[in-house]
């Protein structure tokens, strides 16, 4: 399962926690409403994992373009060094979409 299957998974889960939470307040049933907590928090947790991941891969992304930037410049080929740095951006794209 990709990251962006499951960060969609945990905010489906956080937010149906948060509904059965306050179904379970509205109600007065403390067992729905501990479940609701429940599902929520590990919603949340599923959720920020999946980030966390795709922010390391950003952090890879980033640190593989900068290298090839670096190469590129010292072995003076520009396409490479222009690669390295489409590449260096990306790694910052996807990390800060993922904070």
């Amino acid at each position: 399962m990709n990251n962006q299957v499951k960060r969609a998974e945990g905010a489906i889960k956080e937010l149906g926690g948060k509904i059965q939470k306050k179904a379970g307040e509205l109600v007065g049933d403390r067992q729905m409403q501990a479940e609701g907590a429940v599902n929520e928090v590990d919603g949340k947790i599923t959720k920020e994992s999946a980030k966390a991941s795709e922010r390391m891969k950003g952090k890879g992304e980033e640190m593989v373009g900068s290298i090839k930037r670096k190469v590129g410049a010292v072995i003076d080929d520009e396409g490479l060094e222009a690669k390295g740095a489409a590449q260096k951006e990306l790694g910052k794209a996807r990390q800060a979409v993922n904070k």
